[in-house]
C-alpha cells in the first residue's frame, strides 16, 4: 500500500496577530509562482480547512497564503473593524514573501464577502467568493451571537453596515467568479445570482444539490477556480 503524504506549506508565521502559511514556490516545488491567491476561510472555520485549495493554487503555479482570521484558529480575538484591513496586509505580505505582484483573493462563506469589500483595499487582480455571505446576515449573526468565535460586536456590526457586498461588486473593476451550490441551506443561491446581475461581466456557476460547504473542497470546482485565477491574473 503507497501512503500519499499532503505537502506542508513552505513558511508558516504570524503577522501583527494573523496566524498564516503559505504555500507555492521554495522547498520541493522548484518552480516560480506566476502570481498568488490570499485564502479567506468562513465564520467558525480555520486556514487548515482550505489547505487543499492552497495546495491545488501551487500545483496549478500560484503562489497561496491562507490566515486565521482574528478570533479563529490559531489568530487570537476578537475579530473586529479591522477585519478588511487584515485582508490587505496579508495580500501585501503574500506579495514581499512569494514575490510575486498580481494577487487574487478567494474566499467562502464569511470569507466570499471578505474578498468582495476587501478587493480594492487588498488590490485584488482577481476575485472568487464561493457561497459568499451578505452583510445583512453576518450582522444579525452576531448581534444574534450565532457564531461561536470571539468578536467586538459594536465594531464588525458597524464594519458591516458601512460596506455592502452589491455596492462592491458594482464598484469591481476586476474579474469576478462566483460558485454557489443551489442546496446551500446557509446562504441562499439568490444571493449570488443578485450579485451576478449587479456585476453582468462577472461568472457564475450554481451546481444543483450541494451544501454550504460542497464547493469548498469539490476537485472539480477547485480546479476551475485556479484555472480562472490563473487565467485572469496573466491578463
Amino acid at each position: 500500500m503507497r501512503t500519499v503524504r499532503a505537502d506542508p506549506p513552505v513558511e508558516t508565521g504570524e503577522l501583527d496577530g494573523l496566524a498564516w502559511a503559505r504555500f507555492g514556490a521554495g522547498g520541493s516545488d522548484s518552480r516560480a509562482p506566476t502570481a498568488g491567491v490570499v485564502v479567506l476561510h468562513g465564520a467558525d472555520s480555520r486556514k487548515e480547512s482550505h489547505f487543499d485549495f492552497a495546495r491545488a493554487c501551487a500545483g496549478g503555479g500560484l503562489a497561496a497564503l491562507a490566515f486565521d482570521a482574528r478570533g479563529h484558529g490559531e489568530s487570537p480575538g476578537p475579530l473586529d473593524g479591522r477585519a478588511i484591513d487584515d485582508v490587505a496586509r496579508m495580500a501585501d505580505l503574500l506579495r514581499e514573501r512569494a514575490g510575486v505582484d498580481a494577487v487574487g483573493l478567494r474566499g467562502s462563506s464569511m470569507g466570499g464577502y471578505l474578498a468582495l469589500v476587501a478587493a480594492a483595499e487588498a488590490r485584488a487582480a482577481a476575485v472568487v467568493a464561493i457561497c459568499p455571505a451578505s452583510a445583512v446576515g453576518l450582522s444579525a449573526g452576531v448581534r444574534g451571537s450565532r457564531f461561536g468565535f470571539a468578536v467586538d460586536r459594536d465594531a464588525i456590526v458597524s464594519l458591516l453596515r458601512a460596506h455592502d457586498e452589491t455596492e462592491a461588486v458594482r464598484a469591481l473593476d476586476v474579474p469576478l467568479l462566483l460558485l454557489h451550490a443551489e442546496g446551500d441551506e446557509v446562504v441562499p443561491v439568490e444571493l449570488s445570482r443578485a450579485l451576478h446581475a449587479a456585476a453582468p461581466t462577472s461568472k457564475l456557476i450554481t451546481p444543483p444539490g450541494g451544501h454550504h460547504r460542497s464547493i469548498q473542497h469539490d476537485a472539480e470546482l477547485q480546479g476551475a477556480s485556479v484555472r480562472f485565477l490563473s487565467r485572469a491574473m496573466r491578463t
